[in-house]
């Protein structure tokens, strides 16, 4: 009984006007109020970020906030895939017929998550990771490779929890949830980098709307509150590090694999 009522209250708290009610609040200066609160209660490391704690106008612009320089190396590797972001993997594997094969019990078509995209075609045999970040994680996506922008897509959708409550129980979330996909083809191959918007916030912006190429480790994108990004990589093209599993706990700038030229 318990669960079925969570499930119908996560239900009608998905709507974008309550969305927009909690963005309105972190938005505001009274919020700023709550930084010290939520930094003792995520136990976020505040000692990292780019400014002082009491610099913060609102709590969103902390939330959103820079780190100091050299605070996340990036990746040496030859034709590295670095991490996006911090997060901990939540699934990765291959890709197979074109499906996310158990995300957290469930099966994720590509063509949900890409939105019916013609870049479908490129990721079915493909690699993908499933990155979650935590209220505790810097919250700044950064590219992954080195590339040119091919396409970008905003996708208006829900704002559920992609927590694992809401992973578990509720219906394939990441293709329902809003999405901001940028796709980027490198020498390589191409890469998707899947910016799933979460429940209360869900507002997913570009570092810099007229930027066209990225080298590894530029800054990409940024999330207002938690969420998860869904990493492609092209069919063929990808070998993972061999350690890295689901529950590994990864930073941006991480080596998660190497690209190679598609047989």
């Amino acid at each position: 009984m318990v669960k079925p009522l969570l499930r119908l209250m996560t239900e009608l708290s998905s709507h974008r006007w309550l969305s927009r009610l909690m963005g309105a609040f972190s938005h505001s200066r009274i919020s700023r109020y709550l930084i010290p609160t939520f930094i003792k209660t995520y136990r976020i490391p505040a000692a990292e970020a780019e400014k002082h704690t009491g610099e913060y106008r609102t709590l969103n612009e902390f939330f959103s906030r820079r780190l100091k320089p050299g605070m996340r190396p990036v990746t040496e590797a030859a034709d590295a895939i670095a991490s996006p972001v911090d997060a901990v993997i939540t699934a990765m594997g291959e890709i197979h017929a074109g499906t996310l094969l158990n995300v957290k019990g469930q099966d994720y078509p590509l063509d949900e998550l890409l939105n019916h995209s013609p870049h479908i075609e490129l990721y079915k045999k493909g690699f993908f990771f499933v990155l979650y970040l935590s209220p505790t994680d810097y919250h700044r996506i950064h590219s992954p490779l080195t590339g040119r922008k091919r396409e970008s897509e905003h996708i208006r959708g829900r704002a559920y929890p992609v927590n694992e409550f809401g992973m578990r129980n509720m219906t394939r979330v990441l293709g329902r949830n809003e999405r901001l996909i940028t796709y980027i083809a490198s020498a390589h191959g191409e890469a998707a980098v899947v910016k799933v918007g979460a429940m209360n916030v869900s507002s997913i912006h570009y570092a810099d709307d007229s930027a066209e190429q990225w080298q590894i480790g530029d800054e990409l994108a940024y999330f207002e509150f938690g969420s998860t990004v869904v990493l492609l990589l092209e069919s063929g093209t990808f070998a993972p590090r061999p350690d890295l599993s689901a529950g590994t706990k990864v930073k941006m700038g991480e080596w998660l694999g190497t690209m190679q030229r598609p047989e």
